[in-house]
């Protein structure tokens, strides 16, 4: 028997000229799922607003109102949002931009804007950064320290740091190397308990796969141990891809800072978006984003008059820490936790009705709950349910600026920082000392501070430029309990950096001692093999391709 016809788009026809109007426009004219493929970005998002305020289908809507009107896009937007102030259409409009060049800085600037707005930036970790370019390394020449009594200084720190990073890098290998000779590495290759040494995997050009991974993961523990020589003025590039609401409220934020390199960059941006989504964005600089850029300074403003008024007396805070400073009672997270868990499967009841209830369980009960949906992960990529939302911790943190930067890519975080600075002390990595570079790399530390403390009383927000990521840097983090669960689990993984490896263990530690029975969803944490970081992942890779070339080279 024949299955009805339900397609919406089965009740509308088009004529001949209709469909020669719309087939450049839409991936197919007969079905009732299909792509906006028309070129222009602001008519794309004019039509999807457009599309929610009338009963016409979306390709009518584009005969109607836009093939005939090759201004009708702008003019949508610009009336939405000065007439009825919906920010929300802005999320429509979409763009991708490469910014190369930046410092630490701005990019970290650039990535505070949690929401609509995704990054990759390139790695400090595998990436060697002691290239020069023009007999020059890349950092960023502040220009108010460029035209102060500091630049010679601002010079030498900068360059110092770039140069003990590059004449590191060998000798750090090459203790590696030492310490970790090939030979000690085996996996099991039979099954049947036995071992064979690793390196006999070849690539397709016989190439010794295990000699190509085992020299990556040499090389990336180096770089590891070496990032913390970097100056915050590094220059790096990112990639940014988010819709016009969020490019236009970045663009606003960084036409307000006291950095003139963020306003610079506010100006290149605007210019690119310009060409892409200009309807979305050009709010960020006229009389409503200057009003906003105001508010955003008066908020700093009050902010530091009452600290000074009410924290003047404040010691510093104590190096190296991560302290769990605010958490729920256990009983009162559980309670939330379980009876969120229930709700959506208890049809017609409250929620307040589903909380008495839990309210009223035995401990036992509840722990029970909770271990049940724990037995569900199989492993880390099984995200516990949006019900582990509904607690959340609050660290207080202290730890060296690279290992911030790590963390900071987390977006469902709530991140309080403060300005970058030397007043907090430096970690010195246990491979830094026991390479026999200790001395120079704590040399160099010592240069970057004097040269510090003279510039930050005139220049504190330009000082930051040259403070190394090994220093220590003061932030909070707020998450809930499931995001808890994500970051621990991806930041303890055998492949992460050996810093916020340790860190993230310490959380799980802590959480699990106020909210034992609640931390069992935290079921995929690894505190084991922090020693050549990168071997296990390298390993991985170099068996699957042995096996695609075995599998592309067997008969068919």
């Amino acid at each position: 028997m024949e299955s009805q016809d339900n397609d919406f788009s089965a009740h509308e026809t088009f004529t001949s000229d209709e469909k020669a109007l719309l087939e450049d426009h839409f991936s197919n004219l007969d079905r009732s799922v299909f792509a906006i493929t028309t070129p222009r970005q602001v008519d794309r998002g004019a039509l999807m607003s457009r599309y929610s305020r009338t009963t016409k289908s979306m390709r009518r809507i584009f005969l109607d109102e836009f093939a005939h009107n090759q201004n009708r896009g702008v003019q949508f937007y610009a009336r939405v949002l000065d007439e009825y102030g919906d920010d929300s259409v802005a999320e429509l409009g979409e763009a991708q931009i490469a910014v190369e060049g930046l410092s630490n800085i701005a990019v970290k600037k650039i990535e505070d804007r949690r929401l609509g707005l995704s990054y990759l930036e390139k790695s400090s970790r595998y990436v060697d950064w002691s290239a020069k370019h023009s007999g020059e390394y890349l950092f960023y020449h502040e220009p108010a320290i460029m035209e102060s009594e500091f630049a010679d200084e601002y010079m030498q720190a900068c360059n110092l740091s770039f140069d003990v990073y590059s004449r590191s890098l060998d000798p750090v290998i090459k203790y590696l190397k030492d310490e970790t000779p090939i030979e000690d590495h085996y996996f099991s290759e039979t099954g049947d308990g036995t071992s064979r040494p690793f390196p006999y995997l070849k690539d397709e050009r016989g190439a010794d796969l295990a000699q190509k991974a085992y020299n990556r993961s040499i090389r990336a523990t180096a770089l590891d141990a070496l990032r913390g020589l970097l100056p915050a003025s590094t220059l790096t590039n990112v990639g940014i891809t988010g819709n016009g609401r969020a490019f236009e409220y970045l663009l606003t934020i960084l036409y307000g800072s006291k950095l003139e390199e963020e306003r610079r960059l506010a100006e290149s941006l605007r210019c690119e978006l310009d060409s892409t989504i200009s309807s979305f964005v050009r709010r960020s600089n006229d009389k409503y984003g200057k009003s906003l850029q105001h508010y955003h300074n008066e908020i700093r403003d009050e902010a530091a008059r009452l600290s000074g008024i009410h924290l003047s007396k404040m010691g510093p805070k104590k190096n190296g820490t991560l302290n769990l400073c605010w958490y729920e009672p256990e009983d009162t997270a559980m309670n939330k936790i379980v009876a969120a868990l229930m709700y959506e499967q208890s049809p017609g009841a409250t929620y307040d009705a589903i909380y008495r209830r839990v309210q009223s369980m035995t401990p036992e009960t509840k722990t029970g709950i909770i271990t049940s949906f724990a037995g569900l992960r199989k492993n880390r990529r099984h995200r516990p349910p949006r019900a582990f939302e509904m607690t959340g911790y609050t660290f207080d943190l202290i730890n060296n600026f690279g290992m911030f930067r790590d963390l900071h890519r987390h977006r469902v975080l709530t991140i309080h920082r403060q300005l970058l600075t030397t007043d907090h002390g430096y970690v010195v990595p246990p491979i830094v000392r026991d390479a026999g570079i200790k001395e120079e790399f704590q040399e160099c530390m010592d240069y970057t501070k004097d040269v510090f403390e003279r510039m930050s009383p005139t220049y504190p927000q330009q000082a930051q430029y040259i403070v190394n990521f090994a220093y220590n840097y003061p932030y909070t983090m707020h998450m809930n309990l499931r995001e808890a669960t994500h970051l621990i689990e991806l930041r303890t993984s055998p492949q992460g950096h050996i810093d916020y490896r340790r860190v993230a263990g310490s959380m799980y530690d802590q959480i699990k001692q106020v909210h034992p029975r609640l931390c069992e969803i935290i079921k995929f944490v690894n505190k084991e093999g922090l020693s050549l970081t990168r071997l296990e992942a390298e390993k991985k890779l170099a068996r699957k391709q042995s096996s695609k070339m075995n599998h592309d080279q067997s008969p068919t």
